[in-house]
């Protein structure tokens, strides 16, 4: 009777362990002065300095079907950096700085090579946000996952002193709505932008797409920005009263998150420009505009409220920092429509 082993079973804990041994350097330049363990401890060490009054801000997200893109363009990178973004960008709507950042990657068959393509991408994305990556877990789950597939999620946690909690409480009628240029999709509405190019349209991943100046596959990679540095540029010389990260549900479902019930957000459409990746979903997907709005970002991956006269100087400040930003709306009383675009 043949022996049966675990590696015959479809886990090789020998793979595991050189993928360990080859995203160690990739893991260890993240490291931050806080962090106090080495990579695969058991539990990550981290310590809180410089903070008077701490309150610490966490956020748990994934990078959803935008992982097909990954499957079908074989480029495994720019996941990465969407997993951290998605994370951290959520926290630091709080006003957190992000400290450190916790990743679960699944799989039906470990590829230490391919894998270590993600969490380089993880580790850029940790590096561009400020974070240390202080740990994770691998899981090679045969006959859960298909051989070529892999699912990712990450945690963040962040930082802030308790009386410099941004949470909307202090907008007011007549502020300014600052949006800040998405870099395309980010890691939302792909489920109909792949139906769209890639069932309606029948494009294949390599198509070139003359509107788009190059590859259908090189536009729906590329991941999400990060804006912590945004934030910090600003954050000592304007008073930042409202943040929000425009994800799922766009600009509708997510800026009036941050407004009190008898505030109303109005938009100005055309005061910003539209990525033409959306204008292309709309036209060939005959998608309706309610839709388009409700699904994408439209261009804008993050939102800010300030005053009027703060307005200026923040815009100089993010665009000098590389972060293209518009005034888009204003503040007024009303409540009953918490979005209202003119």
């Amino acid at each position: 009777m043949e022996k049966l082993t675990y590696k015959k079973a479809g886990v090789d804990i020998d793979e595991g362990d050189r993928f360990v041994r080859l995203i160690s350097p990739l893991v260890k330049k993240t490291f931050r002065p806080e962090v106090m363990t080495d990579i695969g401890s058991f539990g990550g060490l981290f310590a809180l300095k410089k903070y008077k009054d701490p309150v610490l801000v966490s956020g748990t997200d994934g990078v959803g079907t935008k992982l097909k893109i990954a499957f079908m363009s074989d480029c495994h990178d720019s996941v990465g950096i969407d997993l951290v973004a998605m994370c951290v960008n959520d926290i630091l709507t709080s006003g957190a700085e992000p400290l450190f950042f916790l990743d679960y990657f699944a799989t039906g068959k470990l590829r230490p090579d391919k894998a270590k393509d993600i969490v380089s991408g993880i580790a850029k994305g940790c590096r561009e946000a400020g974070c240390a990556l202080i740990g994770g877990e691998t899981a090679e789950m045969p006959g859960f996952y298909k051989e070529d597939e892999y699912d990712l999620a990450g945690f963040s946690v962040g930082v802030v002193e308790k009386k410099g909690i941004i949470d909307g409480s202090a907008i007011k009628e007549g502020d300014a709505i600052i949006g800040l240029s998405s870099s395309g999709l980010h890691s939302n509405g792909y489920s109909l932008a792949r139906k769209v190019f890639f069932e309606k349209k029948r494009l294949r991943i390599d198509s070139r797409v003359p509107e788009l100046g190059g590859l259908i596959g090189e536009e729906l990679i590329k991941p999400t920005r990060i804006y912590v540095k945004a934030f910090n540029a600003i954050r000592d010389t304007v008073r930042v009263k409202g943040m929000a990260h425009i994800t799922g549900g766009g600009i509708p479902g997510n800026l009036p998150r941050i407004l009190n019930k008898r505030l109303t957000a109005v938009i100005h459409e055309g005061s910003w420009p539209v990525p033409l990746v959306f204008e292309l979903i709309r036209k060939w997907g005959g998608v309706p505009d309610a839709d388009m709005k409700k699904t994408f970002n439209m261009g804008i991956g993050y939102v800010i409220v300030l005053g009027k006269k703060s307005v200026t100087p923040a815009i100089d400040l993010l665009t000098e920092a590389g972060y293209p930003a518009y005034l888009i709306g204003y503040i007024e009383k009303g409540g009953k429509e918490k979005i209202r675009y003119v």
